[in-house]
């Protein structure tokens, strides 16, 4: 890789910045003004290339960061290096797309979310969180999921807001997927109430979770 390939694609992406789409990104403190839509064609062209997104995340620049994380090959990090690019990703967007289109996908996933999940920074923890509701839907043997729920019991209420959000997804996803869990879960939602007001579009679910677990919960039953 040639720094002339980053410094191409660096200029790629400033012509793409839109000022309105910055200014907007920017109050969920993301701060970047690139489409997404226009993002992925971009990485869609470049297609695979860990060099390239290696030097594009050593940047620091946030559109640069989600370009390399859509162009880079997940399985070829050590956990090091994940952990390092997890507590370096400033904007929510990039941390998110770090965790569910990388770490996610990676060897070292299991061994992440058990470290990350008791990491005193809110933020890591958070993504230790995001691993634990991968599995708690998709492979769920192992886990103590009563164990989980008592942590979430105590410490929701009062946690950090990136934190709040993600503990709060384990508890609907053990709802929605584990019946045998499922009015614990609830009794929890309801007594904690953490997302109750949460402003939710029509037609979307509320993060609450026992409004969100009832909601997937019904979906699941079969039509008469």
């Amino acid at each position: 890789m040639s720094e002339t390939t980053v410094d191409a694609v660096m200029a790629e992406l400033a012509e793409l910045d839109e000022p309105k789409m910055r200014e907007a990104n920017e109050r969920r403190g993301d701060d970047h003004g690139v489409n997404l839509s226009k993002l992925r064609a971009v990485a869609k062209r470049l297609k695979t290339q860990q060099d390239l997104a290696r030097g594009l995340w050593a940047t620091d620049d946030t559109a640069a960061r989600l370009l390399a994380l859509l162009i880079c090959r997940p399985k070829s990090f050590e956990s090091g290096e994940l952990d390092a690019m997890l507590r370096q990703a400033r904007a929510p967007k990039v941390h998110d797309w770090l965790v569910n289109y990388v770490v996610k996908k990676s060897p070292h996933a299991e061994q992440l979310r058990v470290a990350w999940t008791a990491d005193p920074d809110p933020t890591v923890a958070s993504a230790g969180w995001a691993l634990t509701t991968e599995r708690v839907a998709k492979r769920p043997q192992g886990l103590d999921l009563p164990g989980l729920l008592d942590t979430i019991e105590a410490e929701m209420k009062d946690a950090p807001d990136r934190l709040q959000w993600a503990m709060n997804h384990t508890l609907a996803q053990i709802g929605i997927e584990h019946a045998e869990h499922r009015g614990r879960a609830l009794d929890i939602g309801e007594r904690l109430e953490v997302l109750k007001d949460y402003p939710t579009p029509p037609n979307c679910t509320s993060p609450f979770a026992p409004a969100w677990i009832n909601e997937m919960v019904s979906r699941q039953k079969p039509a008469s």
